[in-house]
């Protein structure tokens, strides 16, 4: 089984990376932004796209050139399983994983307590399993999955 670890850069690449000792047991890769962030892959393969920002006056073209991206990516590694901690830059290869019957994976932020993120009301419609990693985000995501943090 092959696996795509996918986070924008910053704290969801750093929860994400908590994932390593699964990365290490299957197939995998890491799909992230392009930064001046620099982070330790620990060996696992993984790929960059451009970084983007809702609040940019590009938005809706960078958005289409990360799907772009997030395609060739796809078509390239063919995961069976892509697992998200978010953000923005990370919706185009978890769509295209739902488009292509692949299953979805999503863990909201562990700095959410009280509130759900953009990124995470959108994935809770698409995702096969939404894991949230405090039991009173519950309320937000009645369907999701108790998981407790990863940290």
């Amino acid at each position: 089984m092959k696996l795509c670890f996918a986070a924008s850069s910053g704290g969801h690449l750093e929860q994400i990376m908590m994932l390593h000792p699964m990365m290490k047991e299957h197939e995998s890769f890491i799909f992230t932004e392009k930064t001046n962030y620099k982070f330790d892959t620990k060996g696992i393969r993984n790929y960059t796209v451009t970084q983007i920002n809702r609040r940019e006056l590009l938005f809706v073209l960078k958005l289409c050139v990360i799907f772009i991206q997030a395609l060739v990516i796809f078509l390239r590694e063919k995961p069976d399983v892509v697992i998200s901690t978010g953000a923005l830059a990370t919706v185009p290869i978890c769509l295209l994983a739902k488009l292509f019957r692949k299953k979805v994976i999503f863990i909201e932020s562990f700095s959410k307590i009280n509130s759900p993120t953009i990124t995470g009301r959108l994935m809770y419609k698409y995702a096969d399993l939404f894991l949230v990693q405090w039991e009173e985000m519950k309320k937000f995501y009645p369907n999701s999955t108790y998981g407790g943090g990863i940290y």
